[in-house]
């Protein structure tokens, strides 16, 4: 205890005089402490025994021969362990949890033979009191987890960039039979997409995300609550064991969330960190977005194209340098090119199109908002080499509450409150200094220094925003899309997109996995440029038929991605010349399917609001104990029906002929049956197949045992009400669902005022029932049709409605339907 008390005060007394002091010892000396220490290290790290322990109002504390260890029960299935070599927990609010935990669930302490057990109605915590490893088991005694006894939890001394941190250390024991998913996004990775037996670097910075939370098929999740860059070891030990090391805290903090299934575990995740509010209807329909549209004429033309050819599109995105030219900052729409934005922003949405715009968190000098922030303190001195301007551009604090009460108020008072725009694009959030990483780590926010809060800035930005939203804009739900996340951010409205990934088939292929990986880290909400940003920091020429494949097999994939979006370099609008006839009628087709689709996914999205929900989801949410599907890149579901299998590889032969074959390897999951949605043909599960993939169909199965609602054709989600709906049902198991609706555009939805229907499928009696109606808001449509069809090869297939159906006229009272 000695040495970590004499580790601890050297650090404070650094750390209080911002580093200025050094240690004047010689190399050989230094060495030989070095030395020493690590091996003081070592044997505490081995040897830290529980001397005693004293039971808390949520858990126990227990005090070490070398430091403290806690164990807070915070839910039945939720478990922080929080561990210090130091002689004291020093004092780290979390930015992450936000639960304050009121209400203390029930549990017992209990003393064996060399262990402390707390037990909840879900699980059981066991504390080795010879080396203060922690294990959770299930209420029978089933070991779930296991920390690591010789090494599970350790700190030690280190210096990073010059600056001297406690290096943090957690190590699980991995059994080789477990999967491991989640960890955020991560745009250019090609590894598996299964953690196990792989390593992840998980510092934020460009290209590159980090979200801190694991999800194991043995039934548990983790989220490690430190915020400096970090980790992931998958395969130590012969790839029996896995660690996560984070290179500055006073002391290791994580959470144990024990489901089984994945959906608890997020929806408990959730509960920790925040609900995902609801967003607008119209976001869940196409956004048009392009590097750059350069005027408002522009703008406006991309607007009437759209509706003149009767494209359904909701949303028309301003990306950046419509400031030009003056800088970055200066929330100025430039007047030759944006004479008048407040009228180019109406006239979308009397052609009912919403409007986002591109906002940065820089700011360069020579403009009244820098000098504000500079004057007020609210500047760092991390800086953006400015690609475009060659200037060095500098971020705000976005770690300052009074920082980002100015930010907001320059952008609102300036750009989105006057003009009324309806979202707002989130990027540079890194932030983005290139590879002077070490610039980062030597910084210093209101909160702290940089190097403890690597990875929070984007977190603590669009807490920001969505907080002033909500103030100042309260009639209209907030919707960000921002280019990094950290654990927390769904309560911030915020959609995670994969940054400026290339237009190429190797970055798409990358998408797909990173998608199901970042929903799996706990943000419901992702969406990836469909057909990449970039071509060697140039537009591809999208008239070849190489580029044409590209887009189109992209397009399909964004249309079952939980956010539907295009975006880079080059024209490439659904009205764009330079798609031939053919490709404008498939990229049509799955426009069109999308917005039939709409009454099924705003019924998920209030699922991820309400339940804590995941839309876009890893095969092992479903089917865990599947073990063919744990290693399955580029497979998903969306929502509880729809198996969505993108094509990846070009079909097209080097000469851009067609390729013979067209098709692409399925698995379908053993433990349920599937329909092939565009031709009804039903598959037994557990076998893998040769789908038919020509350019016009991606492989699309639906589980049996689902009910799927579809609306009728749109031009904007919110044209008409869904009325009639179209019911699909696929028979073969039980199936239920929910169809949700509210008023599409407000926070009304919070006091009660949303509608749901309960639907249910009993496959023994051949019953379908419509339950009563719960709920009611203003313009909610009180008698309507229910068109329920039951798919069969022959009728309720692909995009266009079912040829046969019987109608059943609903006034919200519970009926019934016999097949």
């Amino acid at each position: 205890m000695e040495q970590d008390f004499i580790g601890y005060i050297k650090i404070t007394i650094r750390k209080k005089f911002n580093h200025k002091l050094t240690m004047k010892i010689s190399v050989l000396k230094h060495q030989l402490s070095l030395i020493a220490l690590a091996f003081i290290i070592l044997t505490t790290s081995l040897k830290a025994n529980v001397v005693s322990f004293k039971r808390d109002v949520d858990g126990i504390t227990c005090k070490l021969d070398k430091g403290l260890l806690t164990v807070k029960i915070c839910m039945d299935n939720i478990i922080e362990v929080k561990y210090t070599s130091l002689p004291a927990f020093l004092d780290k609010p979390s930015l992450v949890v936000i639960n304050e935990w009121k209400t203390i669930p029930g549990f017992t302490v209990t003393e064996n033979t060399g262990e402390v057990v707390l037990t909840t109605a879900s699980l059981k915590v066991v504390v080795n009191r010879q080396d203060n490893s922690v294990r959770y088991t299930d209420l029978k005694g089933n070991t779930i987890l296991g920390e690591d006894g010789s090494q599970g939890k350790t700190m030690y001394e280190a210096t990073v960039a010059g600056i001297p941190v406690y290096n943090c250390t957690t190590q699980f024991d991995s059994p080789a039979d477990e999967s491991l998913y989640g960890l955020g996004c991560h745009p250019e990775d090609s590894l598996s997409i299964n953690y196990k037996g792989r390593n992840q670097d998980l510092v934020i910075k460009y290209m590159t995300g980090a979200i801190p939370v694991l999800l194991s098929t043995r039934g548990y999740g983790l989220m490690w609550d430190n915020y400096s860059g970090s980790n992931f070891y998958g395969a130590e030990a012969g790839n029996t064991k896995f660690k996560y090391v984070s290179e500055s805290g006073n002391m290791v903090d994580y959470y144990f969330i024990y489901g089984p299934d994945f959906d608890h575990i997020i929806s408990s995740y959730r509960k920790a960190t925040g609900d995902a509010p609801m967003f607008p209807k119209w976001s869940f329909g196409l956004f048009q977005s392009q590097d750059r549209y350069k005027s408002q004429a522009e703008v406006l033309s991309v607007k009437d194209k759209y509706r003149n050819a009767k494209i359904p599109v909701d949303c028309i995105v301003q990306d950046w340098f419509y400031w030009e030219p003056n800088v970055i900052g200066s929330h100025v729409m430039w007047p030759e090119r944006y004479p008048d934005p407040k009228a180019m922003v109406d006239e979308l949405h009397k052609a009912n199109i919403h409007a986002m715009i591109s906002i940065w968190p820089v700011f360069s000098k020579g403009t009244n908002t820098y000098d504000q922030m500079s004057h007020s303190g609210g500047l760092t001195d991390i800086l953006w080499d400015n690609v475009m301007t060659k200037l060095m551009d500098s971020y705000y604090d976005a770690h300052s509450p009074q920082a980002r009460e100015l930010y907001w108020k320059q952008a609102n008072d300036s750009l989105v409150g006057r003009y009324g725009w309806d979202a707002w694009w989130i990027d540079q959030c890194e932030p983005d200094n290139g590879t002077k990483l070490d610039l980062r780590r030597k910084s210093n926010f209101a909160i702290g220094r940089g190097i403890d809060y690597m990875n929070t800035y984007s977190l603590m930005h669009s807490e920001g925003l969505y907080t002033h939203w909500r103030r100042d804009i309260p009639g209209k739900r907030a919707f960000f899309l921002i280019r990094q996340s950290f654990a927390g951010e769904q309560r911030n409205a915020a959609t995670l997109w994969s940054s400026d990934i290339t237009c190429t088939w190797n970055a798409f292929r990358n998408q797909v996995p990173q998608g199901i990986n970042a929903c799996a880290s706990g943000i419901p909400f992702w969406t990836s440029d469909i057909g990449g940003y970039h071509f060697h920091w140039q537009a591809p020429n999208w008239s070849t038929p190489a580029n044409r494949e590209l887009f189109t097999r992209w397009f399909q994939f964004g249309t079952f991605s939980p956010i539907f979006r295009i975006h880079g370099k080059g024209e490439r609008a659904l009205f764009s010349d330079n798609w031939d006839a053919a490709t404008k009628s498939i990229l049509l087709n799955y426009d069109n399917l999308r917005y039939r689709l709409l009454p099924y996914i705003y019924s998920l999205a209030w699922k991820v609001t309400s339940e804590g929900y995941t839309i876009m989801r890893s095969l092992a949410f479903d089917f865990r104990d599947d073990a063919a599907i744990k290693s399955i890149p580029d497979q998903f579901m969306f929502g509880p029906a729809f198996l969505v299998n993108p094509v990846t590889h070009s079909m097209l032969s080097g000469s851009g002929n067609s390729k013979t074959d067209k098709t692409r390897q399925v698995y379908l999951p053993a433990s349920a049956s599937w329909y092939d949605f565009w031709t009804g043909k039903l598959f037994h599960g557990g076998q893998t197949i040769n789908a038919p993939a020509p350019i016009e169909k991606v492989p699309l199965f639906v589980r049996a045992g689902s009910i799927v609602p579809m609306g009728p054709y749109l031009q904007y989600a919110t044209e008409k009400p869904a009325d009639p709906i179209e019911i699909r049902i696929y028979a073969g198991a039980n199936a239920q669902f929910i169809l949700y609706e509210d008023e599409n555009d407000n926070y009304n939805y919070e006091s009660g005022k949303h509608a749901t229907i309960h639907m249910e499928w009993n496959e023994d009696a051949k019953t379908f029932t419509i339950k009563d109606r719960i709920g009611e808001f203003p313009g909610m449509i009180k008698d309507r049709i229910f068109k329920v069809v039951w798919v069969d090869s022959n009728n309720g297939i692909g995009i266009e409605p079912a040829k046969k159906a019987e109608i059943i006229q609903y006034s919200g009272k519970e009926q019934k339907l016999h097949k």
